[in-house]
């Protein structure tokens, strides 16, 4: 499987600015060879506290935009939404994966990220989501889960890559990048790190800066590609016989049970 991790800045909470820019990304990252287009995290808006304001229904413009381009391109492309979720106290943070044939699967985001407050706005999911594709078995996170090793842990045994959009600000970068490093070397999977560019705003009304640092890592935590701060597109070759080589002879993964 090849991915592509589209590194962008975003118009703060205006999706009908932010839809034609990440069609022209996406028609670039297919054109290339891509077989999935990973948006970062809350793609339409930012990573906005508003969610009174920006959630959207489950079928709504932001999900219909993945949908569309997924067709148009025959990729899988995935971003996670602010949205309504039936059977959630609050909006959820959700990723959508959409095929060619429509929504393949949701996963909403299980920690909101309490010190901005995201947990005051957004309720945090119960499921983890694990799909098959192009043959590599694909587990999502989205941004502040990356700090939860042992939900990682568990899903080792089934995943081939993992997968986090995120929306992580430049002050805490070097965690970000070492958190990305770690969970491959635990797991002896590729982990795909997409985070944005630009300024979203603080809970203050002040500017957050994003210093991007995409990454695709290999399972014995070698960084193929490191995107610097700058919109770009990161990619590289995902090969689950590269992880079942490296897990058949480093068998580590058993001794932690």
């Amino acid at each position: 499987m090849r991915p592509a991790a589209i590194q962008m800045d975003m118009a703060w909470e205006d999706p009908q600015a932010n839809y034609p820019r990440y069609a022209e990304w996406i028609r670039r990252a297919a054109a290339a060879g891509a077989d999935l287009v990973v948006l970062p995290e809350m793609f339409p808006t930012g990573f906005s506290m508003a969610s009174d304001k920006i959630a959207e229904e489950p079928d709504g413009p932001s999900t219909t935009f993945l949908v569309e381009q997924a067709t148009a391109h025959g990729v899988h492309v995935c971003g996670s939404v602010a949205q309504v979720t039936p059977g959630f106290e609050r909006p959820t943070n959700t990723l959508v994966l959409a095929g060619p044939g429509g929504v393949e699967a949701r996963y909403h985001k299980i920690h909101p990220f309490s010190y901005s407050g995201e947990d005051r706005h957004y309720s945090g999911g119960h499921e983890f989501c694990t799909v098959t594709i192009a043959g590599v078995r694909t587990t999502f996170f989205v941004c502040y889960d990356l700090r939860f090793a042992d939900e990682f842990w568990q899903l080792a045994d089934d995943t081939d890559c993992y997968l986090v959009p995120a929306n992580w600000p430049r002050p805490r970068r070097q965690h970000w990048t070492a958190l990305l490093q770690a969970r491959a070397i635990e797991n002896q999977a590729y982990v795909v790190g997409l985070n944005r560019v630009g300024e979203g705003r603080r809970r203050d009304g002040g500017a957050l800066p994003y210093a991007g640092d995409s990454m695709i890592v290999d399972p014995l935590g070698r960084v193929l590609v490191h995107a610097a701060e700058v919109e770009t597109t990161v990619t590289a070759e995902v090969d689950p016989a590269v992880v079942a080589e490296v897990r058949d002879r480093f068998p580590f993964l058993p001794d932690r049970r």
